[in-house]
């Protein structure tokens, strides 16, 4: 997935329906986030991960970290 992907602005979390921000993982792996819920779901072969028992809670260290990758 790419960041101007327009599925990405149709793509919502499945719990707050809040919009997701893709990340690009330093392993290859993508993940959408949700920072309002500090939630991370894993994208699989190109395919999103959206049940909300696919999400994972990431900590507030890593929080912090995602948030200043993804300040312009």
């Amino acid at each position: 997935m790419k960041p101007d992907d327009p599925l990405l602005k149709i793509l919502a979390c499945p719990l707050d329906k809040g919009p997701l921000h893709l990340l690009a993982e330093e392993a290859g792996q993508e993940a959408l986030y949700n920072p309002r819920l500090r939630r991370r779901y894993p994208i699989v072969d190109g395919i999103p991960q959206l049940l909300p028992s696919s999400g994972e809670q990431v900590p507030d260290d890593e929080h912090e970290e995602i948030l200043q990758r993804m300040a312009p």
